[in-house]
């Protein structure tokens, strides 16, 4: 499925939740045909903004060898080397410094940006420039523990937008047949990653867009079983609703589904894939608690599309279940009024 690059950065934008990141960084995509030359951008203007801005600094703690006293002696580790006699000391002590953890992956993801073979020469340059002017921040060996460890604050939220794509770089950088250069492979084609973004993408975008349904959820659903020995029910598997949405009268469960074929072809013919109409329809069964809104619940099967639309209707006592679809390779305007248009049914 091609997506065009202007709305995998919108897709990315909702997921992350980095909309007044992705305002302030004003990436323009016009020209751009390939994710490494996009995330170049958002690097770039992203780094630019940091440095007007001012650059996140923290104390980082230290122990040297000097002349005389700095902070606090370390007493044994100074009489173990002899150094009093000499009129030093080791000290342990504090010290501001912008060798901090999120500059760190920062400058990392710009280096090997730069050693990227298919990236933009003129992309490349400008890269080149920032990694100068940060000469003085560490490389780092970047895993993806480092990212769970980088704690962000109202100070350096702004690193949010930015970080996130140094993840995506890394989780997908492949080395080059080229020694000390890198390409990167298209997460794009990686449908597990595709399916929990075009998720991340939904239900942000009905939590920021739309106001008719104030609860914007995921909601774990209990099986509507019983068994004579209660300890059996902990075998049974948790369901767990993409995105619920309610207000005070409606509910409406939306079960996203990302393939490369919204169909499945059935001895010639096109039909639903089978284990998506079984989830929704036990989402549906199961809910239910008695109250008029749980009755009448809505459940969406909602796929990506480059080609063909599909609105099909169909209903189980007085549930509605739809099967909808958002075109990716059209306009960003377009994709917008058509996920605001499917809650109006």
């Amino acid at each position: 499925m091609q997506i065009p690059i202007e709305n995998i950065y919108f897709l990315l934008c909702y997921a992350w939740n980095k909309l007044e990141e992705k305002n302030q960084v004003a990436v323009s995509v016009d020209g751009i045909t390939k994710l490494p030359d996009l995330f170049a951008k958002i690097l770039i203007n992203s780094t630019k903004i940091l440095l007007k801005r001012g650059i996140d600094k923290n104390y980082n703690s230290r122990i040297e060898e000097m002349a005389g006293i700095k902070g606090k002696i370390a007493v044994s580790e100074t009489l173990k080397r002899n150094l009093l006699a000499k009129q030093h000391t080791v000290c342990s002590f504090d010290e501001l410094s912008i060798n901090t953890l999120p500059n760190r992956i920062l400058v990392t993801t710009i280096f090997k940006l730069i050693k990227f073979a298919e990236l933009d020469n003129a992309l490349k340059s400008e890269l080149i420039k920032l990694y100068r002017m940060l000469s003085n921040i560490e490389l780092i060996d970047i895993s993806d523990s480092l990212f769970l460890k980088t704690r962000l604050n109202r100070n350096n939220r702004f690193y949010g937008f930015a970080l996130n794509v140094c993840k995506i770089i890394h989780e997908y950088i492949l080395p080059s047949e080229k020694p000390g250069e890198y390409n990167f492979a298209d997460f794009t084609r990686d449908e597990r990653k595709m399916n929990q973004l075009f998720e991340e993408f939904i239900r942000n975008f009905y939590t920021i867009e739309q106001k008719k349904y104030p609860v914007v959820k995921r909601e774990i659903i209990h099986w509507n079983f019983d068994s004579i020995i209660e300890a059996n029910l902990m075998f049974l598997p948790q369901m767990k609703t993409d995105i619920t949405l309610e207000n005070d009268s409606i509910k409406i469960i939306i079960d996203t589904k990302y393939y490369r074929e919204t169909m499945v072809v059935n001895y010639g013919k096109e039909i639903i894939k089978p284990e998506n109409l079984y989830q929704l329809f036990s989402y549906l069964l199961n809910q239910q608690d008695g109250t008029m809104k749980t009755q009448n619940a809505t459940g969406i099967l909602l796929y990506p599309t480059i080609e063909n639309e599909y609105n099909l209707n169909y209903t189980f006592n007085q549930h509605q279940i739809l099967i909808r679809t958002v075109n990716l390779n059209s306009p960003w305007e377009n994709i917008s009024e058509r996920l605001l248009e499917i809650l109006n049914f």
